[in-house]
């Protein structure tokens, strides 16, 4: 018998990208890999969620361009240090009906 988490499934594949991540900051990343990693999410993206994560990273990348970007748990975000300061859950991320900006 298989044990409930608690969490979706949607919000268990998250928990999997944020280790990933995790993993590969402590494998010492470089910041060109964090925005390559990032730009591939926003691909990845239906074309409207997509259209939405552009504007953001370009509204973000203008007026904060000290702002690092990179992906956290699977989500466009920018970061000062390891404090992630803005970041963008698209609304097909766990199947809602709006995306949020935080």
């Amino acid at each position: 018998m298989s044990e409930s988490t608690g969490f979706s499934a949607a919000e268990q594949a998250a928990i999997a990208e944020r280790a990933q991540e995790l993993r590969a900051q402590r494998g010492g990343r470089k910041k060109a890999d964090a925005l390559q990693d990032l730009l591939a999410k926003i691909e990845e993206m239906p074309e409207q969620d997509r259209a939405l994560a552009v504007g953001v990273h370009r509204i973000v990348t203008e007026v904060a361009p000290e702002l690092e970007p990179r992906t956290w748990y699977g989500m466009p975000a920018y970061a000062r240090g390891t404090d992630v300061l803005v970041f963008l859950q698209v609304s097909s991320k766990f199947g809602v009906r709006y995306t949020t900006l935080g």
